[in-house]
């Protein structure tokens, strides 16, 4: 044994002391352990921004916070199994193990694989809601157990522990559970419709522990099931309720519109919610792809600055964990897909570059990942971020529109189902309307609030 590995060994060694003691630690969820296991937890890595933002989550903590209570939730309402894979899979595995390997790899390769990405099994569902995203997809194929298994292999080799899985549904394939259980060093993120979550479910997910599931809500019943069938929400329901006694992480996810987006930002909504026991929401904004895209129920432009400044609101009272796509673009430097931040590989194969984004050059079954995500389509998708200055207009979709239409001209990128290309062809036109229109309000806002924050975080890092 040569001295670099003797090192390597005990640094190793020291690591896995500091996880114990974290988890010793927060196996009793007083403020000031929370605090200790943050401080420990900045000694695991040498990465400044890791270590920026864990003085930032131990001065949240410090000055109060709603997150602190969050904090306490799922430290004392999980399944021991559920907390200790949250700490040990979610934020030590990938954000400390993970990003050493991803930026050896940068070191190395000239490349720094993303932090995540999303894997859709299958896109069959039970249910058949109008304007699915995924509602184009052919829902016959599937991919198999082998390949599944060996894309998670895979992906660990580039340090990436943490996996989205969606669809279709993903529990109409309960060898799912199987993946999640064989991997057990991984974290899995499920978006779902709730409505096959049982109470035997629940309990496997309970003593599995890495699996934390967000199920679409619309709203409260009357407009989910408007969308989602009748009976849907109470299904639903009964699903949250059967995850919380588990011990479950859950959440929820939203896709706003312009005619639900005040209802499902209200604090009706979002107490009832936080009742049930949600620790997660997502909202996502409708985006005109899949089945029968409608331009015409897309949020408008002041709708979601509207969105914005709401959720801004609510993060600082109530204690739940809040993520807006799109809006979140300054939290995290703009577009993430094109394998910068993630990616999304479809039941088919087809590697696209997010799963808004209906285009691929490669197959899973033909390549390795860490083969596509050096791909012309995706190099190219990288070399443009940020497509703006202004990072509340990230997405390449629905606020730059032209990129997309020219990254997939440059690549040769083929569309991954029948109708794709409309998002680029017959839909452009709007899209081009709309981003322009967005501008107007999202450059005042940039100019106004985000540019003297960044003007002073500058300052402060220099002095």
């Amino acid at each position: 044994m040569n001295s670099s590995d003797i090192i390597d060994k005990g640094k190793a060694y020291g690591q896995k002391r500091i996880v114990k003691e974290i988890m010793k630690l927060l196996s009793k969820a007083s403020k000031e352990n929370v605090c200790r296991a943050i401080s420990l937890a900045e000694k695991l890595t040498s990465e400044s921004d890791y270590k920026r933002k864990a003085r930032k989550l131990r001065k949240v903590i410090e000055e109060d916070h709603p997150a602190v209570e969050l904090i306490r939730k799922i430290l004392t309402r999980l399944s021991p199994s559920c907390r200790d894979k949250l700490i040990e899979n979610f934020f030590m595995n990938e954000y400390v193990l993970g990003i050493s390997k991803r930026r050896a790899i940068l070191a190395e390769e000239g490349f720094e694989p993303p932090n995540l990405f999303v894997i859709s099994p299958t896109m069959r569902c039970n249910l058949h809601c109008p304007g699915c995203y995924a509602g184009e997809y052919e829902q016959s194929y599937g991919l198999s157990f082998e390949t599944i298994d060996r894309i998670m292999t895979e992906a660990k080799e580039l340090g990436i522990y943490f996996v989205t899985v969606s669809g279709g549904e993903v529990f109409v394939r309960p060898d799912m559970l199987d993946i999640y259980e064989k991997h057990n060093d991984m974290y899995f993120h499920l978006y779902t419709n709730g409505t096959l979550i049982d109470m035997p479910t629940a309990q496997r997910l309970s003593k599995l522990g890495n699996v934390a599931p967000m199920i679409s809500l619309e709203g409260f019943e009357k407009e989910t099931d408007a969308r989602r069938g009748k009976g849907s929400y109470r299904k639903i329901m009964n699903a949250m309720d059967y995850l919380r006694d588990a011990g479950v992480i859950f959440g929820v996810s939203l896709t706003e519109t312009r005619d639900n987006i005040e209802l499902i930002s209200s604090d009706p909504f979002i107490d009832m919610v936080i009742d049930k026991g949600a620790l997660v929401m997502w909202y996502f904004q409708y985006i005109p792809i899949g089945r029968n895209p409608r331009t015409e129920i897309m949020p408008t432009p002041k709708q979601r600055d509207a969105l914005r400044r709401r959720l801004r609101e609510i993060r600082e009272v109530k204690p739940i964990f809040i993520g807006d796509f799109w809006n979140d673009g300054p939290y995290v430097g703009g577009c993430i897909a094109g394998g910068r931040c993630y990616f999304h590989i479809n039941a088919n194969g087809d590697i696209e570059p997010c799963v808004f984004a209906h285009f691929a050059v490669d197959n899973i079954e033909n390549t390795t990942l860490r083969k596509a995500l050096n791909s012309k389509f995706f190099k190219a998708i990288r070399a443009r971020q940020p497509y703006r200055e202004n990072l509340l207009t990230p997405c390449m979709i629905i606020d730059k529109p032209e990129v997309l239409r020219e990254v997939v001209a440059e690549a040769g990128a083929y569309p991954t189902h029948p109708g794709a290309e409309t998002i680029i062809t017959t839909i452009a036109p709007f899209l081009d309307k709309y981003s322009r229109a967005y501008w107007k309000i999202a450059d005042r806002v940039w100019e106004e609030e985000w540019v003297p924050r960044i003007s002073q975080k500058k300052i402060t890092k220099v002095a």
